[in-house]
């Protein structure tokens, strides 16, 4: 049975990838910082450790005696946090510390290369403007990842929508596609990143999802 830490599994994305993980043959660490907000107190395959990203030494020993982390870290209704980065660079420290090699991250579509998918809309004023410091926060933390020398897969999903798990998506299309929704429903990028557990078809890469 594979052991996953997860990081931010509060957020939007994080509660749907421990959901789905639960229901699984995967022992889970939740890693929060308020138990509480939690969706699930209790279950046989969950362990619950509250801490802090920004705090170094908690992440490194939660990360011990995991085989995977799973990063779904999100900056709540802050538009000017810089947890994505600054959490993920502790957390690569910790990965390092323990000899853990497998990372999945989860980004943004629009960063990197796929800045290309996007319309003029989400490229000029969502990211351009309204949501600039997010996605510089995003830029940073993918940069932390691919210079970290490990295993890692960072997924980049498009605008997030309240739908049911569908298991019907594309991913992995080139930085010229232009035939997409640029919207995936939560549970679908939790279904996609709880996948790329037993693969290894997007390591050191990055896909992208997109209905």
């Amino acid at each position: 049975m594979k052991k996953v830490i997860v990081f931010g599994p509060t957020g939007t994305i994080g509660k749907h990838v421990l959901q789905q993980a639960l229901k699984g043959d995967i022992e889970v660490t939740a890693f929060c910082r308020d138990r509480s907000r939690l969706d699930y107190q209790a279950h046989p395959q969950l362990q619950i450790i509250e801490g802090d990203v920004y705090d170094q030494e908690a992440v490194s020993e939660a990360i011990a005696g995991h085989d995977i982390v799973i990063i779904a870290l999100g900056s709540g209704n802050s538009r000017k946090s810089t947890v994505r980065s600054e959490g993920t660079k502790h957390i690569i420290q910790g990965l390092k510390e323990h000899g853990v090699r497998r990372l999945i991250c989860q980004s943004t579509l629009g960063a990197g290369d796929s800045n290309s998918n996007l319309n003029f809309f989400w490229k000029r004023i969502m990211f351009g403007w309204f949501l600039k410091q997010v996605f510089l926060d995003h830029e940073l933390q993918e940069d932390y990842v691919m210079n970290s020398g490990l295993d890692w897969t960072i997924v980049r999903p498009g605008a997030f929508t309240d739908g049911s798990l569908t298991g019907r998506y594309q991913h992995g299309f080139g930085p010229q596609e232009r035939q997409l929704q640029l919207k995936i429903s939560r549970a679908d990028v939790a279904d996609f990143i709880l996948k790329q557990l037993s693969s290894n078809q997007y390591l050191l890469k990055t896909p992208g999802l997109s209905y």
